[in-house]
């Protein structure tokens, strides 16, 4: 059965757009976007049958749309929550690293003022994530 270039992106575009749907894991619209693309080349094959050029407009356009729809993912997706709490499980030595339980998890932590320690089994505001080091504040330290 012969294809011709339009049927073929297509059929890539359809494709790409079922497996955006259907993967368990989200593709983070990657793969939607790549596919509306594919859609889009296959209406630009029609006019410039020129398969390097599709190719390239297909390039393009899919990192053009995959930009644009970073817009639409949660800027939190994957960050801690603000403000939370957590309690030292180590003292954390001024300036130095200790641990910390957070969520349910061990995780290593620093204090936000490296003139400040934190005895043991204290209650500590979570300010952010360094990788994979909290950095925390005393819970006393904000009144």
């Amino acid at each position: 059965m012969n294809f011709t270039p339009s049927q073929v992106w297509l059929i890539i575009g359809i494709a790409l757009w079922v497996i955006e749907l259907l993967v368990p894991l989200p593709t983070l619209l990657i793969a939607g976007a790549m596919g509306l693309a594919a859609i889009l080349v296959a209406a630009i094959a029609l006019i410039l049958p020129i398969p390097a050029l599709q190719i390239v407009a297909w390039m393009l356009t899919s990192g053009i749309l995959v930009v644009v729809s970073r817009r639409f993912i949660p800027k939190d997706s994957h960050q801690l929550k603000e403000s939370s709490e957590g309690i030292t499980l180590t003292e954390i030595p001024a300036g130095q690293t200790g641990r910390v339980q957070h969520e349910g998890v061990s995780w290593k932590a620093r204090c936000d003022d490296p003139q400040i320690a934190i005895a043991a089994q204290q209650k500590v505001i979570v300010l952010r994530r360094q990788g994979t080091t909290l950095i925390v504040v005393p819970e006393n330290w904000l009144q």
